[in-house]
């Protein structure tokens, strides 16, 4: 089985109110989307916790997966996951150290590329729902 994913995460103010947003498919079939507040946070726990959350809805559907690319608009978060940068933030390492214990449960890197925010519109979109439904509460 070969997975795509996309994923978003954002925070209204740096650290602020978060949630996160996540589709993944399967060729051109969607298999889960999800969108959630994740309370204070900064972005980049958000984006972390964003692809943490949609590799575990992987990991739960119990299939053989041939491949799976992550697509993402954090910059950082793509470089330091495939060993371009460092993890230095002492917030992000544990999230860090999850995915890469995914990895490993998965049997199975995933690709990770870097997008434009324009070309990560639905994860974006479902942010942004997720941070309009808290406020409105």
């Amino acid at each position: 089985m070969d997975i795509t994913i996309y994923t978003d995460g954002g925070s209204r103010g740096n650290p602020g109110h978060a949630a996160i947003g996540y589709l993944v498919f399967e060729n051109d079939t969607l298999l889960y989307k999800h969108a959630t507040y994740i309370g204070i946070a900064s972005n980049n726990v958000a984006e972390y916790t964003a692809l943490i959350r949609a590799l575990i809805s992987v990991k739960s559907h119990n299939s053989v997966l041939s491949s799976i690319t992550c697509y993402a608009d954090s910059e950082l978060m793509v470089k330091q996951l495939k060993g371009e940068y460092k993890v230095k933030h002492p917030d992000i390492r544990p999230l860090y150290n999850h995915i890469k214990q995914l990895e490993m449960e998965l049997g199975l890197v995933p690709r990770y590329v870097h997008v434009v925010r324009e070309k990560n519109k639905q994860a974006d979109a479902l942010v942004n729902q997720a941070l309009d439904a808290q406020e409105k509460e």
